[in-house]
């Protein structure tokens, strides 16, 4: 993974952890790797991984059951969803408006591009939501 300057990598490591749930490649319940595998994979110190999973466990998105390890909570992917739904809605949303507006940008390009990027990206994912 390759960590971008403008934000801790903490919370990177976090969105990660988030994107895997979202993704259902970690289900609810599902155990997560420990603390020491993480930072080994993203080859930074156990600390900030711990920083991570503390984080992640005051937002409720997973649990530590104490000597087995850290495990995805039931509603997570419901928590996830929100607090990055109110990130967009409050933070991204109105600075691509502002571009759009300026740029005079057709809303039918940018449901054109959404569906394109969809398909190129998310395809195996789309095809097995019900």
């Amino acid at each position: 993974m390759e960590f971008k300057e403008n934000e801790p990598i903490y919370l990177q490591i976090a969105a990660h952890v988030c994107d895997q749930i979202l993704l259902g490649k970690w289900a609810a319940e599902d155990k997560i790797p420990s603390v020491r595998d993480l930072a080994v994979s993203f080859q930074v110190n156990p600390n900030t991984v711990m920083r991570t999973y503390e984080q992640l466990q005051n937002q409720e998105v997973i649990y530590n059951k104490r000597g087995i390890g850290f495990f995805v909570t039931p509603d997570a992917v419901q928590k996830v969803k929100a607090q990055r739904k109110e990130r967009f809605l409050q933070q991204d949303l109105p600075a691509f408006f502002r571009n759009i507006f300026l740029l005079e940008i057709d809303l039918d390009d940018i449901q054109q591009r959404y569906e394109a990027f969809k398909t190129q990206n998310y395809e195996s994912e789309i095809e097995q939501k019900p």
